[in-house]
């Protein structure tokens, strides 16, 4: 099977734009994704690349310039490892890949091998995500992994001591490649299911949601729905500038702002439940 290569040149934006461009290609059948020299590189079968579908992406991002390709089937693991490097949170979280070394200086670890799916932790969000995640009290609680991408929250709730985990992914990759990772990581009782906010269905003390400014404004009442009192909610997958948005939209469902952090142009938001 041949597949399109689409490369991007992320230089030619003035803000961060690698997460938001994987997300929308996503939902046009892109099957993986490699930031490399300032490129991003997305991966479709060539029956399914589509250029018309591209341009419009293209024209909604000031009609970015890119070229395309026609390449072999591809080796995906050595795709994935030539371009992977662990991330370290502080001297909190280390996140590897299981062909990485230890470190035993860490408080936790997590291994992963992302395959397909989003979420490897570069990206300035996740490591966000879990650097509120350092302050948040997990122990004990009913924790919701909206958008799990590769399971990296999911499974860094369970090392917190949280009580139960699900998480929820429209992406089928995404949905299988947590569940391989958590039990790369020794963890049998997160469940995942394949989903959009609609599917949400329990009541949770937590609610991790890195997704985009867009889906959580839109779904922003199901997850106050869904949110016990006095619960926390923590978001991210946006910049700084559409903080007043998105709190906006959390004033109208009993959503108090409590803090936030920055990195780059990107930020992550922690609610509270009134």
């Amino acid at each position: 099977m041949n597949y399109k290569e689409v490369n991007i040149d992320l230089s030619q934006f003035t803000e961060p734009m690698s997460e938001i461009l994987m997300a929308e290609l996503g939902e046009i059948e892109y099957e993986s994704f490699a930031e490399q020299d300032g490129q991003l590189k997305a991966y479709i079968v060539s029956e399914k690349y589509n250029e018309q579908e591209l341009n419009v992406i293209s024209n909604q991002y000031g009609g970015f310039i890119y070229t395309a390709i026609e390449i072999e089937q591809l080796n995906w693991n050595a795709q994935w490892e030539s371009s992977f490097e662990p991330i370290v949170i502080d001297n909190f979280c280390h996140i590897r890949a299981p062909f990485h070394d230890r470190r035993s200086d860490m408080q936790y670890e997590i291994v992963i091998e992302p395959k397909m799916s989003f979420g490897t932790g570069h990206h300035a969000t996740t490591r966000l995500m879990i650097k509120h995640m350092q302050t948040i009290d997990i122990e004990g609680k009913n924790v919701l992994d909206m958008g799990c991408g590769t399971g990296i929250l999911a499974i860094m709730a369970k090392y917190l001591g949280a009580k139960s985990v699900h998480g929820i992914d429209i992406d089928e990759w995404a949905v299988e490649n947590s569940i391989e990772n958590a039990q790369r990581n020794g963890i049998q009782d997160i469940s995942f299911q394949l989903g959009i906010a609609d599917q949400i269905s329990d009541q949770y003390d937590v609610i991790l949601a890195n997704i985009n400014r867009n889906i959580l404004v839109n779904d922003m009442e199901k997850y106050s729905n869904h949110l016990n009192n006095n619960g926390i909610i923590v978001f991210s997958g946006f910049y700084e500038a559409d903080i007043p948005i998105i709190e906006s939209e959390a004033s109208k469902w009993n959503l108090k702002k409590l803090k936030m952090l920055f990195e780059d142009s990107w930020t992550a938001l922690v609610f509270h439940k009134e």
